[in-house]
């Protein structure tokens, strides 16, 4: 199955103005970019938003340098990137990202979801880490199930 987004000549740039769009129009009042230290490439996007707790911080990230990583490895296969191409990579990022965001935010519109659940993993603690980061550092301690359970990766499976 081909990446999604993997021809996309969308512009990152064009592609995040999208997503800020989108989640103003949710009601967010703040929206923060972060770049990369030395590159100045964008990296992810914050924004705070009132839920029915009270406001709360979201980072969502796009990791680039994991969808130039598949770019590359598939560029045998099919039309990727010629040569791993870094403005490539970024575009696909940020357009996967947008298309994730745009139904979230769909399921949140039409009351399947709460804000708070679809983004939770991405919420953001009193020391900037998202949820996600903070369970990580934890070994994800106490969300683990007991008992001892092989894990198996999609290419083991026999399907």
């Amino acid at each position: 199955m081909p990446l999604l987004n993997y021809t996309t000549e969308v512009s990152a740039e064009r592609s995040v103005a999208e997503i800020q769009s989108k989640l103003a129009k949710a009601g967010a009042w703040s929206i923060l970019h972060e770049y990369q230290r030395g590159t100045g490439e964008l990296i992810g996007l914050s924004f705070q938003i009132d839920t029915q707790f009270g406001p709360m911080a979201f980072r969502l990230p796009a990791n680039i340098d994991a969808v130039a990583k598949i770019l590359i490895k598939h560029r045998t296969r099919q039309r990727y990137a010629k040569d791993g191409d870094r403005q490539k990579a970024a575009r696909v990022a940020w357009r996967i990202l947008k298309d994730w965001i745009e139904a979230q935010l769909a399921l949140i519109e039409t009351e399947q979801v709460k804000m708070e659940q679809v983004f939770f993993a991405f919420v953001q603690d009193s020391k900037g880490r998202t949820l996600y980061e903070a369970y990580e550092e934890k070994k994800f301690a106490g969300l683990l199930m007991p008992g001892d359970r092989k894990v198996v990766h999609m290419e083991e499976a026999q399907c």
